[in-house]
């Protein structure tokens, strides 16, 4: 998990600012006329909550050193996943309901203090998309430039394919953290229960509500 502390550590070197914990709160105060806006704040704070979870989880039994705040944790558990809804979210793996208890109690603790590196996570699907959006612009614009005959092409092709697998980890992280991600200030656990998703898998549902901050 090298690269991925990396590439988390990249996403985080050049901040503008620090998340207040109001600007959500304040937003929907102005703008909560705008239909679906609550909905989407929500959703990028419990997606934040959902990666932070899955950190915690990763590091269940695993002895660990005291690292600096701005240092993400570099281990990962890949049995472990999830699924963020404006409601709540999904986690799929085999984990003791008690510990994704105290799992999702310590993310958003951690993530409310200031370890923001926490909200963003190496295998999310926003880096996903992010790749195939470079690939296929990449793709496009050496299609529009290159000759067009077949071997010209097929390198046109291959050249975005690298270019964008190496530029898509750090901009999928910087996507996370300013546009599908959010620190969880307004969000508090509701209950945590056994159940399906919509796709019948079996998972744990975190439901949690929304909490207004003046």
């Amino acid at each position: 998990m090298t690269n991925a502390s990396t590439n988390m550590d990249i996403a985080w070197e050049f901040d503008i600012f620090e998340p207040q914990a109001t600007w959500d709160s304040e937003l929907l105060k102005q703008l909560g006329f705008i239909p679906g806006l609550k909905e989407l704040l929500m959703l990028r704070q419990v997606h934040a909550l959902e990666h932070a979870t899955v950190w915690m989880l990763s590091q269940k039994d695993r002895p660990t050193t005291p690292q600096p705040i701005e240092n993400s944790y570099p281990q990962d558990n890949d049995l472990l996943g999830g699924l963020s809804t404006d409601q709540g979210f999904y986690l799929y793996g085999q984990v003791d309901s008690l510990d994704l208890q105290r799992s999702v109690r310590t993310a958003l603790r951690k993530l409310k203090a200031g370890e923001w590196n926490l909200a963003i996570h190496p295998r999310c699907g926003t880096n996903l998309s992010v790749n195939m959006f470079l690939t296929a612009g990449f793709a496009l614009g050496a299609h529009l430039i290159l000759p067009r005959g077949p071997i010209e092409q097929i390198i046109g092709l291959g050249l975005s394919t690298v270019v964008a697998t190496q530029l898509a980890p750090d901009l999928g992280m910087l996507a996370q953290k300013y546009l599908t991600t959010a620190i969880p200030f307004n969000l508090e656990l509701a209950e945590i229960s056994m159940t399906k998703d919509v796709w019948g898998r079996s998972a744990y549902f975190v439901s949690l509500r929304w909490q207004e901050l003046q």
